[in-house]
């Protein structure tokens, strides 16, 4: 279980009941459930004239491996936003996420979502924040190799590099209750 244990509409001391077939955090005063924690990540996965774009982490996690540019979303940021912002300050790279490439699941404490990126290039040359990474460039498979790229990174960058599809793409809907979310499809032959 959690270790929330009050309540943040009332501030009551929380009680576990059975909800929806599995025991819940619940206020016994008012009807908030703590439904769990969760976190959604973002990656960038940017292909330059073959080669891909790589940090180098400088802190904890995965500090000393190469990973793709990436970050968690803020809570009022759009998903799309956050991966840009994330690729700008830790590379110094303008891009544009255009799709959706991968995704991982890993249930846990705190429930974490992984979603990676196609991102296009649009300017800047690779530098650090030397902050959350020391160093940033881009590489082809072969320099990968003697480098040390975090197991998960080699996942996305083989996606990236030998996939078979462009992934879910980035949609616009013309439906003013939609303009604040960031949508994504698998592509259908029309924008809309």
């Amino acid at each position: 279980m959690s270790t929330v244990q009050y309540c943040s509409s009332c501030g009551t001391k929380l009680e576990v009941k059975l909800i929806d077939d599995q025991e819940r955090l619940a206020c016994p005063s008012c009807p908030f459930v703590h439904w769990g924690s969760y976190s959604i990540g973002v990656g960038a996965l940017l292909v330059k004239e073959g080669k891909v774009l790589l940090v180098r982490r400088a802190q904890e996690p995965g500090k000393g491996y190469w990973t793709n540019p990436g970050g968690y979303i803020e809570q009022h940021e759009q998903i799309q936003t956050t991966i840009e912002r994330e690729v700008l300050e830790e590379a110094g790279i303008t891009s544009k996420a255009v799709g959706i490439l991968a995704l991982r699941d890993q249930p846990r404490d705190i429930h974490n979502v992984y979603v990676a990126f196609e991102m296009e290039y649009i300017s800047g040359e690779p530098t650090p924040d030397n902050y959350e990474v020391d160093a940033a460039g881009f590489f082809d498979a072969g320099e990968m190799a003697s480098m040390n790229v975090a197991p998960f990174t080699k996942w996305l960058v083989d996606i990236a590099l030998n996939g078979q599809s462009g992934g879910l793409e980035k949609d616009v809907s013309d439906d003013p209750r939609l303009k604040t979310a960031g949508l994504f499809k698998v592509p259908t032959g029309s924008s809309s």
